[in-house]
């Protein structure tokens, strides 16, 4: 019998099955979990993915491609490009995509109210306008480019270095903005006041 925890898509699946072991547990309804919803949940977790991902590529792949081609006697960065930035920015641009869509289940009827900046609803607001900001950018900038660079779409070494700089660029504005979309987002959950 093969080890599940080998397969990425079998540790989710035990991830997610745990967590609903764990919400179902005797004494939980009305307790800790009675708030958290599968939306929130699900909110929660793509969400992480997702400025995870953003974080890794800001402060671990981009500075280390760019060593890595500045190193003229090493091996480059082309294993991270060919294996590991595909992958990567696979599960970046989707769950992107699943962050924004559960953010917009859990406002469900208070959408406009949110992106109208309506009294009651400006910091998620906010928030949800940086999301939606950094949600074009993945679909629009980063991921048109990075195709470019990983080699999905053909391109001549000026293109793919110009990709770069936008893809590079786009990410850090992303990178900027998570910091605010955050504090809006954590701060409407718990009701801070800013």
């Amino acid at each position: 019998m093969k080890n599940p925890l080998d397969s990425v898509g079998a540790t989710v699946t035990l991830g997610v099955l745990f967590s609903v072991i764990v919400m179902a547990l005797p004494g939980t309804p009305g307790g800790e979990f009675s708030n958290l919803g599968l939306g929130r949940w699900l909110h929660t977790v793509t969400g992480i993915f997702w400025i995870g991902l953003l974080y890794y590529f800001n402060v671990a792949q981009i500075p280390a491609l760019a060593a890595a081609n500045a190193d003229k006697g090493g091996p480059g960065g082309a294993g991270i490009v060919k294996y590991v930035a595909p992958r990567a920015l696979l599960w970046f641009r989707w769950m992107a995509l699943a962050t924004w869509l559960t953010g917009a289940w859990l406002l469900g009827g208070r959408l406009m109210d949110a992106f109208t900046l309506q009294e009651g609803s400006v910091v998620i607001g906010i928030g949800a306008w940086l999301g939606t900001i950094m949600l074009f950018n993945v679909w629009v900038l980063i991921w048109p480019n990075q195709k470019k660079v990983i080699g999905v779409v053909p391109a001549t070494d000026e293109e793919k270095a110009k990709a770069r700089r936008t893809a590079t660029l786009t990410s850090r504005v992303n990178f900027l903005l998570s910091f605010p979309m955050l504090l809006c987002m954590v701060g409407s959950a718990h009701g801070l006041p800013f």
